[in-house]
Protein backbone atom coordinates (compact mmCIF):
# COMPACT_ATOMS: atom_id res chain seq x y z
CA UNK A 1 0.00 0.00 0.00
CA UNK A 2 3.25 2.16 1.04
CA UNK A 3 4.30 1.96 -2.95
CA UNK A 4 0.87 2.93 -4.25
CA UNK A 5 1.05 6.34 -2.26
CA UNK A 6 4.73 6.25 -3.72
CA UNK A 7 3.53 6.01 -7.16
CA UNK A 8 0.35 8.16 -7.01
CA UNK A 9 3.26 10.71 -6.25
CA UNK A 10 5.44 9.84 -9.45
CA UNK A 11 2.96 10.64 -12.10
CA UNK A 12 3.04 14.54 -10.82
CA UNK A 13 4.54 15.94 -14.06
CA UNK A 14 4.34 19.54 -14.86
CA UNK A 15 4.54 22.10 -17.88
CA UNK A 16 4.30 25.19 -17.05
CA UNK A 17 4.90 29.07 -18.67
CA UNK A 18 6.41 31.54 -17.00
CA UNK A 19 10.15 31.08 -15.84
CA UNK A 20 12.53 33.61 -16.40
CA UNK A 21 15.54 32.29 -15.29
CA UNK A 22 19.39 33.25 -16.56
CA UNK A 23 20.91 29.45 -16.41
CA UNK A 24 19.41 26.44 -16.21
CA UNK A 25 18.63 25.29 -12.37
CA UNK A 26 18.10 21.98 -10.99
CA UNK A 27 16.37 22.23 -7.80
CA UNK A 28 16.38 19.01 -5.21
CA UNK A 29 14.67 19.05 -2.42
CA UNK A 30 14.44 15.38 -0.29
CA UNK A 31 10.36 14.78 -0.16
CA UNK A 32 8.51 12.64 2.14
CA UNK A 33 7.66 10.46 -0.19
CA UNK A 34 10.75 10.48 -2.31
CA UNK A 35 12.77 13.26 -4.10
CA UNK A 36 11.52 16.05 -6.21
CA UNK A 37 13.48 17.44 -8.97
CA UNK A 38 12.49 20.51 -10.88
CA UNK A 39 13.87 21.49 -13.66
CA UNK A 40 13.74 25.01 -15.45
CA UNK A 41 15.68 25.96 -18.28
CA UNK A 42 16.79 29.59 -20.13
CA UNK A 43 16.52 27.14 -23.24
CA UNK A 44 12.28 27.83 -22.79
CA UNK A 45 9.85 29.19 -20.52
CA UNK A 46 8.74 25.71 -19.46
CA UNK A 47 9.94 23.70 -16.24
CA UNK A 48 9.41 19.73 -15.24
CA UNK A 49 8.39 18.55 -11.70
CA UNK A 50 9.08 15.26 -10.77
CA UNK A 51 8.55 13.25 -8.06
CA UNK A 52 9.81 9.79 -7.86
CA UNK A 53 11.77 7.94 -5.26
CA UNK A 54 15.23 6.89 -6.42
CA UNK A 55 14.91 9.28 -9.76
CA UNK A 56 17.52 11.59 -8.46
CA UNK A 57 20.05 8.61 -8.06
CA UNK A 58 19.86 7.40 -10.68
CA UNK A 59 19.67 10.04 -13.54
CA UNK A 60 23.10 11.14 -11.90
CA UNK A 61 24.58 7.52 -11.60
CA UNK A 62 23.06 5.23 -15.11
CA UNK A 63 21.50 8.04 -17.54
CA UNK A 64 23.47 8.89 -20.51
CA UNK A 65 25.29 12.38 -19.78
CA UNK A 66 23.69 15.70 -21.15
CA UNK A 67 24.76 16.06 -25.02
CA UNK A 68 25.09 12.54 -26.04
CA UNK A 69 21.44 12.48 -27.48
CA UNK A 70 20.38 15.14 -29.62
CA UNK A 71 17.11 17.60 -28.97
CA UNK A 72 15.30 16.30 -31.93
CA UNK A 73 15.69 12.84 -30.96
CA UNK A 74 14.57 13.34 -27.03
CA UNK A 75 11.76 15.14 -28.66
CA UNK A 76 10.72 12.43 -31.19
CA UNK A 77 11.20 9.69 -27.94
CA UNK A 78 9.41 11.89 -25.96
CA UNK A 79 6.70 12.18 -28.73
CA UNK A 80 6.10 8.79 -28.67
CA UNK A 81 6.30 8.11 -24.91
CA UNK A 82 3.82 10.59 -23.90
CA UNK A 83 1.18 9.15 -26.78
CA UNK A 84 1.40 5.83 -25.22
CA UNK A 85 1.84 7.19 -21.91
CA UNK A 86 -1.51 9.02 -22.25
CA UNK A 87 -3.31 6.50 -23.88
CA UNK A 88 -2.80 4.30 -21.03
CA UNK A 89 -3.99 6.52 -18.26
CA UNK A 90 -7.17 6.87 -20.79
CA UNK A 91 -7.63 2.86 -20.37
CA UNK A 92 -7.44 2.27 -16.36
CA UNK A 93 -9.33 -0.84 -16.81
CA UNK A 94 -6.27 -2.34 -19.06
CA UNK A 95 -3.32 -0.35 -17.69
CA UNK A 96 -2.70 -0.05 -14.20
CA UNK A 97 -4.45 3.16 -12.72
CA UNK A 98 -1.59 3.66 -10.07
CA UNK A 99 1.06 3.94 -12.82
CA UNK A 100 -0.57 6.02 -15.19
CA UNK A 101 -3.06 8.56 -12.88
CA UNK A 102 -2.15 12.23 -15.24
CA UNK A 103 -1.78 12.66 -18.68
CA UNK A 104 1.09 14.60 -19.99
CA UNK A 105 0.40 17.84 -22.11
CA UNK A 106 3.36 17.74 -24.28
CA UNK A 107 2.80 19.47 -28.05
CA UNK A 108 5.54 18.47 -30.73
CA UNK A 109 4.99 22.16 -31.83
CA UNK A 110 6.92 24.08 -28.63
CA UNK A 111 10.35 23.88 -28.03
CA UNK A 112 10.96 23.04 -24.58
CA UNK A 113 14.18 23.35 -24.91
CA UNK A 114 17.10 20.37 -24.43
CA UNK A 115 16.90 19.96 -20.40
CA UNK A 116 13.31 19.50 -20.21
CA UNK A 117 13.62 16.95 -23.23
CA UNK A 118 16.89 15.25 -21.63
CA UNK A 119 14.85 15.35 -18.32
CA UNK A 120 11.34 13.71 -19.39
CA UNK A 121 13.02 11.28 -21.72
CA UNK A 122 14.85 9.63 -18.55
CA UNK A 123 12.09 9.94 -16.51
CA UNK A 124 10.22 7.21 -19.70
CA UNK A 125 13.70 5.32 -19.35
CA UNK A 126 13.63 4.97 -15.67
CA UNK A 127 9.95 4.52 -15.46
CA UNK A 128 10.09 1.28 -18.04
CA UNK A 129 12.90 0.39 -15.96
CA UNK A 130 11.83 0.04 -12.68
CA UNK A 131 8.37 -0.98 -13.39
CA UNK A 132 8.71 -2.95 -15.58
CA UNK A 133 6.60 -1.32 -18.03
CA UNK A 134 7.14 -1.04 -21.88
CA UNK A 135 5.93 2.03 -23.60
CA UNK A 136 7.21 1.25 -27.13
CA UNK A 137 7.10 -2.37 -27.26
CA UNK A 138 10.18 -4.39 -27.75
CA UNK A 139 12.69 -3.83 -25.95
CA UNK A 140 12.66 -1.80 -22.53
CA UNK A 141 15.38 0.65 -22.73
CA UNK A 142 18.37 1.11 -20.17
CA UNK A 143 19.11 4.44 -21.11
Amino acid sequence: MKNLILIAAILFIVFSCGTNKKTATITKDAAQVGDTITLSSDDSDYEILIIEPGFNAWLASRARPKGFHSQSFLENKNIFYVTQWNTRVMQPQRYNATLYEMQIDYRSNIDYGYDVNYQLYNYFVYFQNRYKQNLLGGRIPTN
